[in-house]
């Protein structure tokens, strides 16, 4: 395959940021080709774990969480 061939031509090279490069494409190439496949992404998993993240910042620092919660 053209994609081994390659990722074994950047480890020779020695870079570490070519050889991270090549290990997070390694790691997570089922969702990569999904998403040229399918046009299918996390999107809307990333937009709901924002919404979290703004949700927490909001209580921040507030003692009485479930009073606001009510």
């Amino acid at each position: 395959m053209v994609f081994i061939r390659r990722f074994k031509d950047v480890e020779l090279t020695r870079f570490k940021a070519f050889n991270t490069i090549a290990n997070t494409i390694t790691i997570n190439y089922r969702s990569i080709l999904n998403y040229f496949i399918n046009r299918s992404t996390n999107a809307s998993a990333e937009s709901f774990n924002a919404k979290i993240k703004a949700f927490r910042a909001q209580f921040r620092g507030v003692k009485n969480v479930e009073f606001f919660l009510d």
